[in-house]
């Protein structure tokens, strides 16, 4: 069996990715010229405590604290741009979103979505998207946007389905 990714691992720090995702973010949007606004920074902060998604609601209360406008334009202004840089994903069935932990190149989402936990993991898609694509070149269809996400529990949540008394 492979390695856990981070967001299977229970004890997992997220201190290191929340750093990792900001000096990321600020190389990035200094190379484009973009600008890495002191909320939309604090949003990607937030976004990366967890490897959970989190809606633009849940960000509302934690702007507010930080002394920034927590209306709900300026959370969606801040996701809209961190998305557009590739630096978060939309995760469509939970209205939700999660940090990318590779935003150079530009990529779809494949997602692992734990039901039980809402742990997310995205997954290296190329062959997913490989599938997909040649799938649709047979029927004729033209994809214009494409986002896969799969439900179903981690590996911790199976284990402790596995110990629990029936």
């Amino acid at each position: 069996m492979s390695k856990q990714p981070l967001s299977f691992q229970p004890e997992h720090n997220h201190a290191r990715c929340i750093h990792d995702a900001l000096k990321t973010a600020r190389a990035l949007c200094s190379e484009r010229k973009q600008r890495l606004t002191p909320i939309r920074e604090l949003v990607l902060q937030l976004i990366w405590q967890s490897h959970k998604p989190l809606g633009a609601y849940e960000l509302l209360p934690a702007l507010a604290d930080a002394g920034f406008n927590s209306a709900p334009p300026t959370v969606y202004r801040a996701l809209d741009f961190l998305q557009t840089q590739g630096l978060v994903h939309r995760i469509a069935s939970l209205n939700a979103f999660i940090g990318c932990p590779h935003p150079g190149p530009s990529h779809q989402g494949c997602f692992l979505i734990c039901r039980a936990c809402s742990s997310t993991v995205e997954l290296e898609s190329a062959p997913v998207q490989n599938a997909i694509h040649s799938s649709a070149a047979h029927l004729g269809f033209s994809i214009e946007q494409e986002t896969v996400e799969v439900v179903g529990l981690c590996p911790n949540c199976q284990n402790t389905a596995q110990r629990e008394p029936e």
